[in-house]
């Protein structure tokens, strides 16, 4: 699934984007935010988007969040 998303720094400054469009992840994500299914975003947005390309940015979007270091500081 990995390979459904590309970082090219020479398109949107190195945003992760669908492979082989200029579909950014965080478009794809913020459609999902406002509730919008898979098919909707096909059809009134992204219509060259597989179901798979959509799950690859969720998937990625979660990988960020698994290997992301959290830091706790104690508060008084």
């Amino acid at each position: 699934m990995r390979e459904r998303i590309e970082v090219n720094p020479n398109i949107h400054f190195g945003k992760p984007c669908v492979a082989g469009t200029r579909i950014t992840l965080q478009s794809v994500l913020e459609l999902i935010r406002e509730g919008l299914t898979f098919n909707e975003i096909r059809r009134d947005y992204y219509p060259d988007l597989q179901p798979e390309d959509i799950r690859a940015c969720i998937q990625y979007a979660i990988d960020l969040v698994t290997s992301e270091d959290i830091h706790i500081t104690a508060t008084v």
